[in-house]
């Protein structure tokens, strides 16, 4: 039927087809290769190749940077720059052109100030305007001073380079002036709360007293940015009265009108089942106008997202729903379109004589002594001591991704050459960089004093400590009821420390203290219902995996018991691929490949967190695989080689606190020639009758396996095990394996 139609259709044709022309008159061969390169060249096309490389060259610098204790923004701004004419743009032009061409860039910058718009709603969120209210006024006059300083210092720069080539034409030196003063007087909260946050200083005096001070920066910074922009673009500060006077009206409705209502909306919908979707959109059409209204006032869109940001519902729970909503798509896919924007903008080959280098130094002189002398001082002046006052005049210097935002809008307005913006780049690189190194060596040079030991410390010295570090706080409950199993009776003489780490990245101030309670709650709760006590530590950190074995080996705890996770490479062909490459792109992997320390092909399923925990640990660890444990009455433990003998202690802890019994397979005959082992045995029998038996075959039966809780086992043998592809652990219960 379907080709008789056809048929038919085609006998239509000669009424239709009078002037038919071929689009394409060539060989199949030819149309195809035409038509696919005019896919590939499509505007759409085109874009998402951007987005995929930049994406990726992002994390991946950002990767690198993390390893090196930097802010992962340090690797974003470098792949940008990398990205741009300074790097691939001189050296491979060609592959530039195809990836970024000049005629393609409106679309990337449209959607890079999307990525910028939500990017400052999420900052105006995070910042709490009633910590501002109910800290001391030591943290304002501090802030105060790290404006005022590095501004009048901007200023005096200004007069020196107005004269020269690298100042633009046809723009005023009051405008030029104060924007030179406020691109040097920006601090970048959002890096310093995440440097605070991986340097565990966010319940310490000076912790809380930077964050204080770079909120109530950044508000002033931003108020002052939005009438300098006015000033720039009427020309004198007159000029630009009514542009301030809207703006202070505007400021004045957000405040008084807008914030009342959106706080009343927030008490009512605070929970994720009153989030729906029109409400969210009744919040995202007040960011628009917001938007909008500063763009058309004069005072540029970021302002407008920046105060609807701060106008939010001051709903801790609501902010946090809201952010989590927002962050991901604007900082892992829209904002690294901004950073190469700015890549693409930064030419570091204009700076090409030493008089351009030589103002590129002075640049970052006087930033780095307007921001970290300007605070440090004014930090001792309201009384903190030396140490903490130039901590925060380190943090304070940082700049990091909020300078680029200033320097874009001054870029826009033509008040940067193209070569002055490529000094102030470098000069937000450096200062950012810097912060990490000269806290270390603050802390090098002045280390904090270590408070006398208290009573309670010292006698936990004496007791046999467990930590357990978790994700899942739901998959944590059965590494706790393990550890519970193990000091159920000693209590007095045991402590057990739960542990949970988060990535920096993922944590802002405003849901710190919600997250932190949120991941405590079913460990707690559990914790209550075994009737254990348990120590709580969490923590931010860049390197989850570095922190933890850091935090086992310092607090030398007797046993660490770590839950085992599902490696990505695990699984699938692909997987396996991406296993391999990163085996041979990390150089660390690479070295301990060739060196015979790790196996190109490794079948010991752990995955790469617990390779690196087992690897890098000094204190016992415990590998844990969960198989819906729920009690531990019967435990089998096997014995492969005389090294095995430790974990008869563990048996002896499970027997006396749990009242478990322990079936020890002595198949290999270990045992049995070791007289030092047999009469531990008989020791334990002796204390604890029918809680313990020694099974001698030769051959391990899968029936040994059944109705029993628990494989205790040593790692040494369990890689045994894998390696001879042992029959029975297909049939094995939930397992702990320990590293000694």
């Amino acid at each position: 039927m379907l080709w008789w139609i056809l048929g038919q259709g085609e006998l239509l044709e000669a009424e239709k087809m009078t002037h038919f022309e071929p689009q394409l008159e060539a060989s199949t061969w030819e149309q195809f290769k035409i038509t696919y390169h005019h896919n590939v060249t499509h505007p759409l096309a085109r874009l998402l190749l951007q987005i995929i490389t930049i994406i990726i060259t992002a994390r991946v610098f950002g990767f690198f940077c993390k390893k090196i204790r930097q802010p992962t923004v340090i690797g974003e701004i470098a792949a940008g720059i990398f990205l741009g004419p300074s790097f691939i743009g001189t050296y491979f032009p060609e592959f530039s052109g195809f990836i970024f061409p000049k005629e393609s860039m409106g679309n990337l910058e449209f959607l890079s100030q999307i990525g910028l718009i939500l990017f400052m709603f999420i900052i105006g969120m995070e910042l709490d305007l009633r910590v501002l209210k109910n800290k001391a006024q030591e943290a304002v006059v501090i802030s105060h001073a790290s404006i005022i300083f590095p501004f009048v210092l901007g200023v005096g720069l200004a007069y020196f380079i107005y004269s020269t080539a690298y100042a633009p034409n046809d723009i005023k030196f009051l405008s030029f002036a104060l924007f030179i003063g406020i691109a040097m007087s920006i601090t970048a909260f959002p890096v310093l709360a995440r440097i605070i946050q991986e340097r565990g200083l966010t319940k310490t005096k000076v912790g809380t007293i930077a964050i204080t001070c770079a909120a109530a920066d950044d508000i002033t910074a931003w108020c002052i940015l939005a009438v300098v922009i006015a000033v720039v673009k009427a020309g004198s500060f007159v000029s630009a009265l009514y542009t301030v006077i809207m703006a202070l009206v505007y400021v004045f409705l957000m405040m008084k009108v807008v914030s009342p209502f959106l706080k009343r909306m927030g008490e009512i919908y605070s929970n994720k089942e009153g989030l729906s979707k029109p409400v969210v959109a009744v919040f995202f059409v007040t960011l628009l106008i917001s938007c909008y209204t500063t763009e058309v006032i004069g005072i540029h869109a970021l302002f407008g997202a920046f105060m609807a940001g701060v106008i939010m519902p001051p709903n801790m729970n609501f902010r946090n729903m809201f952010i989590e909503k927002v962050e991901d798509v604007s900082l892992i896919l829209l904002l690294p379109l901004f950073f190469v924007v700015t890549g693409l903008k930064t030419q570091i080959p204009l700076l090409n004589d030493a008089e351009s280098w030589k103002l590129c130094g002075i640049i970052i002189a006087v930033a780095v002594a307007g921001k970290f002398l300007g605070s440090s001082l004014s930090a001792r002046f309201v009384g903190q001591n030396w140490r903490e006052s130039v901590i925060i005049g380190a943090l304070m210097n940082t700049r990091g991704l909020m300078e680029l935002v200033v320097l874009k809008i001054g870029l826009e307005l033509g008040v940067l050459t193209d070569a002055m913006y490529t000094m102030f780049v470098i000069m937000a690189l450096v200062t950012t960089a810097m912060t990490g190194p000269v806290l270390d060596l603050i802390n090098w040079l002045a280390p904090e004093k270590i408070p006398v030991r208290a009573p309670q410390e010292i006698e936990d010295k004496g007791k046999f400590r467990i930590l357990v570090p978790f994700g899942n706080p739901y998959r944590g409950k059965n590494l706790l009821r393990l550890a519970n199993g193990l000091i159920k009776k000693s209590t007095a003489n045991s402590t057990v420390t739960a542990l949970h780490l988060s990535p920096s990245n993922e944590i802002n101030q405003y849901n710190a203290k919600e997250f932190e309670r949120e991941s405590f709650k079913p460990i707690k709760a559990e914790a209550a219902k075994l009737d254990l006590p348990v120590k709580t530590v969490f923590k931010a950190s860049p390197d989850i995996d570095k922190e933890l074995v850091d935090i086992a080996n310092e607090g030398n705890y007797d046993l660490t018991i770590v839950g085992l996770g599902r490696s990505i490479f695990d699984g699938t062909f692909l997987g396996k691929v991406l296993g391999l490459t990163n085996k041979i792109i990390n150089p660390e992997k690479l070295y301990d490949t060739i060196t015979g320390k790790e196996r190109l092909f490794d079948s010991s399923m752990f995955d790469e967190r617990t390779k690196q925990i087992i690897k890098l640990s000094k204190v016992p660890v415990g590998i844990f695989i969960d198989k819906d444990l729920e009690k531990i009455d019967s435990v089998i433990l096997p014995v492969f080689s005389i090294s095995d003998s430790f974990l008869l202690i563990y048996a002896q802890k499970l027997i006396h606190n749990n009242g478990s019994s322990i079936m020890i397979l002595d198949a290999s005959g270990i045992i049995k020639n070791n007289p030092e082992m047999l009469e531990t045995i008989r020791s334990i029998e002796q204390t604890a009758p029918n809680h313990i038996s020694l099974y001698n075959e030769n051959k391990i039966n899968k029936s040994l396996f059944e109705n029993k809780d628990l494989l205790l086992i040593s790692l040494d043998s369990w890689k045994k095990a894998i390696d001879t592809q042992s029959v029975w652990l297909a049939q094995t219960p939930s397992t702990l394996i320990i590293k000694p």
